[in-house]
């Protein structure tokens, strides 16, 4: 009894093990921009951008995959200020986005 449970506080502590040394090797990087730009739209999930909700057309958006703008009931200066943010805040490789109005 006591054998077994020395084995399994040893296999646990080889599993946490190489848990904890994937999680900082296979760890992904997230653009914190997606979740700001989603913050400053309206919020509506309408999806009359063709994507699902605010989150898909935010991350449309700083993936460069839409390069104009699609959101029909943003006000022009949330418009405006998004556009900005997009075209001064570089991502994490360094690169900004230019979205077309």
């Amino acid at each position: 009894m006591g054998t077994a449970i020395v084995m399994m506080l040893i296999l646990g502590a080889i599993l946490g093990l190489g848990l904890g040394i994937a999680d900082s090797k296979l760890k992904v990087e997230v653009d914190e921009r997606v979740e700001h730009v989603t913050g400053m739209l309206p919020g509506y999930n309408c999806g009359g951008c063709g994507y699902p909700g605010c989150s898909g057309f935010a991350e449309g958006m700083v993936s460069g995959e839409a390069d104009h703008w699609l959101c029909k009931p943003s006000k022009p200066d949330q418009k405006a200020a998004i556009i900005q943010y997009l075209e001064e805040t570089p991502g994490p490789d360094g690169n900004t986005i230019h979205v077309k109005p």
